[in-house]
Order: C-alpha cells, then sequence, then structure tokens
C-alpha cells in the first residue's frame, strides 16, 4: 500500500523537474537552435526522457507543459510566424503525441531485437544521408539558392555522416531501443507542428517568411528537413547519454 501511495509522488516530481526544464529551455535562448527563419528546438528532449523513464502518461504531461510554454513564449515575445503557435494544435497537440510515440517507440524496439532495431536505423540514417545528398546536389546547380543555404546544407550531411558513425561504434551493443525512441520523438515533434502548419496556416506561414504562398507545400518541407536533422541528432545524444546513465545509476 505505501508503495502505491508514493509512485504517483514520483511521477509528479519527475514531471514537475522535467516540465520545469522544458519551461526554462523554451523561455530563454538555451532552447533554440537558430536555423534560416525558423529554430530548431531541444525543448522536446524532456518529453523524450520522461516517457522512457515513466511511461507514456508522464511524457504526455510533460509534453503538455512543453506546449503550453510554447504557446506562452508566441503570445509574450512574438516573431513574424509567432501566430502559428497561439493554436493549440500547432503549439500543444505535437507535443503531447511525443511522450505517445517515444515510449511506444521505445517498447517496440526494445522487443524487436537489437539485430533488427540496428538494421532499422542503419536503412533510416541511409536513406536521411541518401536525400540531403541528392538535395545538396540539386540546390548546387541552382542559381537562386544561396551559399548559406548551401553551406548548411553540406555541414548537415558531413554532421549526420559523423554521428551516425560515432552512434554504431558507441552504441551499437547497447541503448539502440533508447537511440531509436529519441529519434521518433523528435521526428513526432518536428513533423508533427509542420503538419499542423501545413493544414492550418501554409500560405500565411510561408509570406510570413517571406516566400511565395505557391510553394507553401515545398517550403515547409525543406524546413522540417533542415531544422528535423539537427534536432534528431542532438535528441539521440542527449537522451541517449542521459537515460542510459540513470539506468545505469539505478542498476
Amino acid at each position: 500500500m505505501e508503495k502505491a501511495k508514493t509512485l504517483p509522488v514520483k511521477k509528479l516530481a519527475i514531471i514537475g523537474m522535467l516540465g520545469a526544464i522544458s519551461i526554462v529551455l523554451g523561455l530563454t535562448p538555451l532552447g533554440f537552435i537558430p536555423i534560416g527563419p525558423t529554430s530548431a528546438t531541444i525543448m522536446h528532449i524532456p518529453v523524450i526522457i520522461g516517457a522512457i523513464l515513466e511511461g507514456p502518461i508522464v511524457g504526455m504531461l510533460v509534453g503538455l507543459i512543453f506546449g503550453a510554454s510554447s504557446l506562452f513564449r508566441a503570445a509574450t515575445n512574438p516573431s513574424p510566424v509567432s501566430f502559428v503557435f497561439l493554436n493549440p494544435l500547432v503549439s500543444i497537440l505535437p507535443r503531447v503525441l511525443i511522450g505517445v510515440t517515444s515510449y511506444y517507440a521505445y517498447i517496440a524496439f526494445k522487443k524487436v531485437g537489437k539485430k533488427v532495431s540496428l538494421i532499422s536505423l542503419l536503412l533510416v540514417w541511409m536513406a536521411s544521408l541518401g536525400f540531403l545528398t541528392y538535395k545538396f546536389y540539386n540546390d548546387i546547380k541552382l542559381a537562386d539558392i544561396s551559399n548559406i543555404t548551401k553551406i548548411i546544407e553540406g555541414a548537415l550531411i558531413a554532421l549526420i555522416l559523423l554521428v551516425g558513425i560515432y552512434s554504431y561504434k558507441k552504441f551499437k551493443d547497447k541503448a539502440i531501443e533508447v537511440v531509436a525512441a529519441a529519434a521518433i520523438g523528435t521526428i513526432t515533434n518536428t513533423a508533427g507542428v509542420l503538419f499542423m502548419i501545413y493544414l492550418l496556416y501554409a500560405g500565411q506561414f510561408v509570406e510570413k517568411i517571406g516566400k511565395s504562398a505557391a510553394v507553401a507545400k515545398k517550403v515547409i518541407i525543406s524546413i522540417g528537413i533542415t531544422n528535423g536533422i539537427p534536432e534528431t541528432i542532438v535528441a539521440m545524444v542527449i537522451v541517449t547519454g542521459v537515460v542510459v546513465g540513470i539506468k545505469n545509476k539505478k542498476a
């Protein structure tokens, strides 16, 4: 009986701690990596950690705090594109779903075994690297693509290549399910937010960043790739380090 009473208190404490970290990241520059007209974020990382360590409910509640702080930041510190985050379907819903996808990805990859998990991650890594390389090659031939964009794309290719090799060497015998959960949780955040923006505000959003509404789909996909890859890489490294460290300490 005593254990049953203390378990919710423990979960509430974890929710409060991780939620507070998300708020601090959201209300300070620490949570954002400026990339072009938007910013990649690491605010979703506490959500993933909470989901893996304590289950989907904890992850969802931390995600709710993350989303609410994103909405608050849009209202109190607006930028040209902040208006989209005033809608809870953009700022909150995808962030709550991070807790669900992260947890069940963690469970699924844990069940299928390390070999299948490793092959799956390798295929995703190769597909991402191949797509970026193809896009970079095509952009080099276009005169209307800025040199800064080309440099960023080239740097992303080098980064994903190096991190992929590093991750394989460091985690090939352990924590594959954590790496996968971090990647899927991050994709849920990036893809979920951008999908809702496309669904609700596509034309308005791209016009606010100086692009034509006629190419809204292409612009939003490009932002997803440019932001999503560094977000995923950072999340995989941080989440894996934190979760493995905590689990080893418990053991």
